[in-house]
């Protein structure tokens, strides 16, 4: 765990929480005023987590109960899990976008909803049954760490919201969750944006299993990498490791690395036929384990989707076909 301050506005301090996935630490990030704090984000709701950043608020001069409002990019555990707890602790409010709310205030209905599309996609993307049984162990284990549910405060692209003394402005960034937000704020005579996981310093953010809900996955998410081109923003705080100082720059990096990856399913279908999801997430990947038994096939589904969207494959049942092998993959993506 640790704290820092951006140097250009000494309001804005980052707490940093220990996370052992891949992603690497997350970010959490403080707004303040003498009467105001809000927190970007809240960490995942495990001891161990919670303690850390119960810590970096203390080196602030402030606990949970000081803490008015809560404003989640999404609404993955790594990211909401602990805003029930800090408003159990202050009744602070927590703002979410519209299509994550449910999630995160624990709807029952819309949780067996979102576990009906999980059997679904299983099914679909003919992941095998031993590995579906190592995925919901997986998944029930980690259960509590999504937290608390949730009173929360819908809100919508566009919209502005005042908190800690800070105007954000919303900018949905969907494709690696429905709901993904980035919150745009000027600093001087420049603008940043807190972004979440819609671009990462260092991994690409998953499409297609981090979220099931998302149609046209690939799709949505290349074009919210292209409204991070077109903002212009000076930085980007993501949700997990370090500020990134040319946002657009990296958004185009991660375009890049779909490209490449649409052109290795490709070759996968040249080479091997028609498959099903799951046979070209083994190609792609490997063996899988833990949570990557989703989030590997869902990455492989949403190229496929792609590609199926632009005629580029075919689907038959739980296989997919190659029609056109000379596809001119750069042409199914934007230049940005």
């Amino acid at each position: 765990m640790s704290t820092d301050s951006p140097s250009a506005d000494p309001e804005v301090r980052r707490v940093q929480l220990g996370n052992t996935v891949f992603e690497g630490k997350n970010d959490v990030y403080v707004l303040q005023t003498d009467t105001d704090v809000a927190l970007v984000d809240a960490g995942v709701d495990v001891p161990e987590t919670r303690a850390e950043l119960e810590a970096g608020l203390r080196d602030l001069g402030l606990g949970f109960a000081d803490v008015s409002d809560v404003v989640l990019t999404h609404w993955h555990a790594d990211h909401a899990g602990l805003a029930g707890a800090i408003q159990a602790e202050s009744g602070a409010t927590v703002h979410v976008h519209a299509a994550d709310a449910d999630l995160v205030s624990r709807s029952e209905a819309a949780w067996d909803a979102y576990h009906t599309l999980e059997e679904r996609r299983f099914e679909e993307w003919q992941i095998p049954d031993e590995s579906r049984t190592a995925l919901r162990s997986f998944v029930d284990t980690h259960a509590d760490a999504r937290g608390d549910p949730v009173d929360v405060t819908p809100f919508e692209d566009g919209d502005r919201l005042r908190v800690g003394g800070v105007d954000l402005t919303v900018v949905h960034l969907p494709g690696h969750a429905a709901g993904l937000c980035g919150f745009e704020f000027e600093r001087g005579e420049e603008t940043d944006a807190f972004v979440g996981d819609a671009v990462l310093p260092k991994y690409t953010p998953n499409v297609g299993g981090a979220d099931l809900r998302v149609d046209a996955p690939l799709q949505q998410y290349v074009e919210s990498l292209g409204r991070v081109v077109d903002a212009g923003w000076r930085r980007a705080w993501p949700g997990h490791r370090e500020p990134i100082d040319a946002p657009a720059d990296r958004a185009r990096a991660i375009i890049d690395h779909h490209r490449e990856r649409t052109r290795r399913v490709v070759d996968v279908l040249d080479e091997h036929g028609p498959c099903d999801v799951w046979t070209v997430s083994a190609h792609l990947f490997g063996t899988l384990e833990r949570i990557h038994i989703l989030h590997g096939p869902g990455e492989a589904w949403a190229h496929l989707d792609h590609l199926a969207a632009a005629s580029v494959v075919e689907r038959d049942g739980h296989q997919y076909r190659l029609v056109d092998a000379d596809v001119d993959v750069a042409s199914l993506f934007p230049v940005l």
